[in-house]
């Protein structure tokens, strides 16, 4: 099984968007060689703590730095952009790194919606997004010479596209358009099962896609100790429950007292970050074989958050080693 990573490129408090994204570089050039198959960004709006806004500029960045890892986005928010222009950037991507850029998709629009507005300027009522996902598939398509409007660069790279979400209704669109699924179980694993479920039940093989694949995303924190990586995630755990109660902003230094957290929120944070493993070598080798045996993945990819950059490596790697013996 291949196992990948997301990299939520996250800006620590007492560091810079600089330093976040040499971080991100570096573990990149690791998580190459420590195995991982793909390094994928996501695009989130007005987050003073995640550093990966333009995604694709960033993805272009771990791509150049790196030589054989496929580098993609999970993933790049439809809604808030024009299909040619997210083929033209992904076609030039493909174009200088042919054969290791994935093109991840998603509904939501990655922030909140006063920043939603100020990246589309026009808030439309219906839903297109079905219609462009296919609209952005044809442009990356054999090309079409005698076509009104072209993707250049673009056009022929057939970039691999991906649908994201976190329910039913990203299952559903997957499967109609035979497409491969990535499902949001890493921050809100509630409808993993039935959106699961849902996919592989009404999958129809397309010519970009014999059968169903799907990608399981899990959390994890890893160290030499179970205490010592449930502390290095309880900056997780604060970003989260600030982020909830309206304060997002830098990712937190580990702390070993939660109580700033209060008990109902803690209880609706550990609930959306319930699919993860959290511990030494021997813990999350248990607990993430427990989730391949109870989802059978296709692939699985794994995130994390932590403050430390020296400390986030060796979770990482943790996590590397695991899945091999796995």
């Amino acid at each position: 099984m291949q196992y990948s990573m997301l990299d939520l490129s996250p800006v620590p408090e007492g560091l810079t968007v600089a330093d976040a994204l040499a971080n991100t570089l570096d573990l990149a050039r690791h998580a190459e060689t420590w195995g991982y198959h793909r390094y994928w960004l996501a695009e989130h709006h007005n987050m003073p703590g995640i550093a990966s806004a333009a995604t694709s500029i960033v993805i272009g960045h771990v791509a150049a730095g790196t030589k054989t890892i496929r580098v993609g986005a999970g993933g790049i928010m439809l809604p808030n952009h024009a299909p040619l222009v997210i083929a033209e950037q992904f076609g030039t991507l493909a174009t200088l790194f042919p054969g290791r850029i994935d093109l991840g998709l998603g509904r939501a629009p990655g922030t909140d919606q006063g920043t939603a507005r100020a990246l589309r300027r026009n808030m439309q009522a219906s839903d297109q997004f079905p219609e462009d996902v296919l609209e952005l598939i044809n442009y990356l398509d054999a090309p079409h010479p005698d076509a009104r409007i072209r993707a250049v660069p673009g056009e022929g790279t057939e970039v691999p596209v991906w649908i994201l979400g976190s329910s039913i209704y990203g299952a559903q669109l997957a499967a109609y358009l035979g497409l491969p699924y990535a499902f949001a179980s890493h921050f809100a694993p509630a409808m993993l099962a039935d959106a699961l479920a849902t996919y592989r039940a009404t999958f129809r093989p397309s010519q970009l896609l014999e059968k169903p694949y799907f990608m399981l995303l899990a959390g994890v924190s890893a160290a030499e100790t179970d205490a010592e990586a449930e502390y290095l995630r309880s900056s997780q755990v604060l970003a989260f429950s600030r982020l909830r109660t309206g304060r997002p902003g830098k990712l937190p230094r580990p702390v070993h007292d939660l109580s700033e957290v209060s008990a109902q929120m803690r209880a609706e944070v550990e609930h959306a970050l319930s699919c993860a493993a959290v511990g030494s070598p021997a813990t999350l080798r248990g607990q993430l074989a427990q989730l391949l045996e109870t989802y059978a993945p296709d692939e699985i990819m794994l995130t994390g958050m932590i403050h430390d950059h020296q400390a986030r490596l060796r979770s990482f790697e943790i996590a590397a080693e695991v899945m091999r013996g796995l």
